[in-house]
């Protein structure tokens, strides 16, 4: 087979440039009654100081997904997380140094999960209210927008919200996360019947407290790494 006029070596060497591909995580968590999501101070140029997405750029012999994990963890410590694949930004200049295309992610994370370790080219990790965000670097704000919407738009039908659930919870707990998602007062007995005919959670035999409340029941999730459908 010969090679393309132009090419440097091999039969598959094209002389078009190569975009740098980096990945983004959008990390939500539910802290103090409200959504919240990670950043990262950056360590260096460009957009030095600024608060930006955990991310960084692909190793070309590496997954996708790895990369996203292995960027989070080293810049935030967070691990072990849900990650689901957002969308792909890849609009010229996004990016001051070359033509960078993102793939971006997005993590949801139980509030007991929240130990950071800011690491890497990161100065500092914090957590943010989704509604009172620092100016950020590059283009993080279009992709934090994105991934908001995919969060919601996916509560009517799946069981996205269950993954910011600890171990174990009531079923309070859990209507609590999605009161806080869809920033509304839901019907308590309307809200158990739904979540209990779904069959993803199981009853712990334990019985938990709180305040002067008598006991509740205690659950955990029978997929804690899946998200399903529901119809």
């Amino acid at each position: 087979m010969s090679t393309i006029e132009g090419a440097t070596s091999g039969p598959y060497c094209y002389p078009y440039p190569h975009p740098a591909v980096t990945t983004d995580v959008v990390v939500f968590t539910i802290r103090e009654g409200r959504l919240q999501l990670l950043l990262i101070r950056r360590g260096g140029e460009p957009f030095e100081g600024h608060w930006a997405l955990p991310g960084g750029f692909l190793d070309s012999d590496e997954d996708l997904e790895l990369c996203a994990k292995r960027e989070l963890e080293e810049e935030t410590g967070v691990a072990g997380v849900y990650l689901e694949q957002l969308y792909t930004f890849g609009r010229p200049g996004r990016d001051p140094r070359e033509r960078v295309i993102s793939v971006a992610y997005y993590a949801l994370v139980p509030s007991e999960k929240l130990a950071l370790k800011p690491a890497s080219d990161a100065t500092e990790a914090a957590w943010f209210p989704v509604a009172d965000l620092p100016p950020l670097a590059f283009d993080h704000d279009q992709i934090i927008s994105t991934a908001h919407e995919r969060l919601v738009a996916k509560l009517d039908y799946s069981t996205i919200a269950f993954q910011f659930l600890a171990d174990t919870f009531t079923l309070s707990e859990l209507q609590e996360i999605y009161e806080t998602l869809v920033d509304a007062e839901l019907d308590k007995r309307n809200f158990r019947k739904w979540a209990l005919a779904l069959e993803q959670i199981e009853e712990t035999g334990e019985l938990r407290r709180r305040g002067r409340h008598r006991p509740a029941r205690v659950y955990r999730l029978k997929h804690r790494d899946r998200v399903d459908v529901i119809r």
